[in-house]
């Protein structure tokens, strides 16, 4: 189970990203496309925002100081609260070995950098099960 439980309330979002232009940029984005967004600097970040209160997805950087993107994906596996909740790693990595490992450390999907943030809020929709319409008309602006 996810996150929130009224289904009138906005779906959350936990965006970790240790680069603040792309928190920002992301944060931005999901807003405007009628998300509550939750950011954090770190995958130690993360994890304490995450469980203390689960979002219903997870968008997570892959190289991060301190924990990686897939050790944070495995802490969120390894935890009731979370275990069942849509990773979508965000990564510059786009080897097979290193997509095999993304989804091992249990990501639901992988999203290479550079992205689009258009893309993006449509892989997120998808993955909630929202119609693509979902999203405000300023989010389509890349």
């Amino acid at each position: 189970m996810t996150g929130h439980q009224d289904v009138s309330a906005p779906p959350r979002i936990l965006v970790v990203d240790d680069d603040p232009f792309i928190r920002e940029l992301l944060t931005l984005k999901f807003r405007n496309a009628g998300f509550e967004v939750e950011a954090a600097q770190d995958g130690e970040a993360g994890l304490a925002a995450a469980f203390a209160c689960p979002p219903d997805i997870v968008l997570l950087d892959w190289m991060m100081p301190r924990l990686s993107g897939p050790e944070t994906c495995r802490s969120l596996r390894a935890a009731a609260a979370t275990e069942n909740v849509p990773v979508i790693l965000l990564t510059a990595k786009a080897q097979e070995a290193d997509m095999q490992a993304g989804f091992a450390a249990g990501a639901s999907d992988y999203a290479l950098k550079p992205f689009s943030p258009r893309e993006l809020v449509a892989r997120v929709n998808e993955a909630l099960g929202r119609p693509s319409g979902s999203s405000d008309q300023s989010a389509d602006a890349d």
